[in-house]
């Protein structure tokens, strides 16, 4: 047989065949955990995740039709190199579906760690011009959080994600 005649290593098939399936499956695996890594869905739970989307089929829709009714667009001016205990600005706009400022509301935002919920708080923000709302946020403790974004006008309520980003430790 070919394998059992060839006695140099880098030469035998079997050998070069078993260090081919490693190497792939190796990068079948990197793959996966950088896309995991990198995918904007959110990988951070709840903490009334129980019973938070414990809702009737109806309400579920009723809330899925007002949202996609007030079709309201965020766009939020992020700073860059957060660190903790450092207060940094952020500012959010607030669009309607025509792109038309939303006026007159209240926007609270959440900022979510996963790794301690007891560290969660909420920052309420001020419109500072027609659809332009501003707050500070001062994070407590490095890693990945997100910002939970909620605007109330009357009945009209929004709500919407930030994607994760990281916060470095103060120097």
């Amino acid at each position: 047989m070919i394998s059992q005649n060839n006695k140099s290593g880098l030469r035998n098939p079997w050998l070069l065949g078993i260090l081919s399936l490693i190497i792939l499956v190796l990068g079948v695996n990197i793959t996966f955990i950088w896309y995991s890594a990198n995918s904007s869905r959110s990988s951070l739970v709840e903490r009334d995740y129980k019973t938070r989307d414990r809702k009737t089929t109806e309400a579920a829709l009723k809330d899925l039709g007002q949202y996609h009714h007030l079709a309201w667009q965020i766009s939020i001016n992020k700073p860059e190199g957060i660190t903790t205990g450092q207060p940094v600005s952020y500012e959010i706009r607030v669009a309607d579906k025509a792109g038309e400022p939303v006026t007159g509301g209240t926007l609270e935002v959440e900022a979510y760690r996963a790794a301690d919920a007891s560290r969660d708080f909420v920052t309420p923000f001020q419109e500072i011009a027609p659809g332009n709302y501003q707050g500070n946020i001062s994070f407590p403790l490095k890693g990945y959080w997100e910002l939970h974004i909620r605007v109330q006008r009357g009945e009209e309520l929004f709500q919407v994600s930030a994607d994760r980003f990281k916060v470095a430790a103060a120097r």
